[in-house]
């Protein structure tokens, strides 16, 4: 057994140990210094506020967020793809930079994509490249959607139902209601062509400037159904 003058001095250590450790934990936190690291491997990052509200994701694919809305996470329907996304001060989705490439069977899929989204909405800004089938497109591209929040209910519905006529028709339906306004598009075509085209406040594209791949240049005015009604040319 310990004697009295033992335990004091044991008594003493563990407590003048605690109190180094407590002050130089203190003194860490209120120093803030930055840790410095060469290198770190992760499947996912998250960037968040003091108070815990997510602002930044950085993820692979197996750990990449469905459709953050309101601070609630939602399933998303297609998207499988490693990347950033960005959130605003309510933690609803605000934008991202995704991109993916890959060759499977001698055939080439890829592409890159960042996007800035309207409040409660999808994307109003798009930098977009892709390829599949041999073919390629990139462009800058504008779209307008309607005033308030996405209808998230009645889009998870219709993602719920099963396959088939009704289902098309009722995605094509709220695709018609709340899907965007393409408004401007700045690029190059699968078709190889180099275009800027504008479009209508409903999504009706009423003047194309275009350059062809064999140089043929143009510039093509259409009416509300999209027919060419005037060209001029060199």
């Amino acid at each position: 057994m310990l004697s009295s003058l033992s335990r004091g001095l044991l008594v003493y250590s563990v407590a003048v140990t605690t109190a180094v450790v407590a002050t130089l934990g203190a003194t860490a936190l209120e120093s803030k210094a930055p840790t410095s690291l060469e290198e770190i491997d992760v499947r996912r990052i998250n960037l968040r506020e003091e108070d815990g509200r997510l602002r930044l994701v950085i993820s692979n694919t197996s750990h990449f967020p469905g459709l953050m809305f309101r601070g609630k996470n939602h399933p998303h329907p297609n998207r499988k793809t490693a990347g950033l996304l960005f959130f605003n001060e309510e933690q609803t989705e605000n934008g991202g930079l995704l991109f993916h490439g890959k060759t499977v069977d001698g055939k080439v899929t890829g592409g890159g994509h960042l996007s800035f989204d309207q409040y409660e909405q999808d994307q109003v800004i798009q930098l977009t490249h892709s390829e599949s089938g041999g073919k390629r497109w990139a462009g800058l591209v504008f779209h307008d959607y309607q005033d308030g929040p996405m209808d998230l209910e009645a889009w998870e519905k219709a993602e719920a139902m099963p396959a088939g006529e009704a289902k098309d028709a009722e995605i094509k339906r709220l695709s018609e209601r709340y899907g965007p306004k393409r408004r401007l598009f700045l690029g190059k075509s699968r078709d190889r062509n180099s275009d800027l085209g504008l479009w209508d406040a409903a999504g009706r594209q009423r003047l194309r400037l275009r350059v062809t791949g064999e140089g043929a240049a143009s510039i093509e005015f259409l009416d509300e159904a999209g027919k060419v009604v005037r060209t001029i040319s060199p």
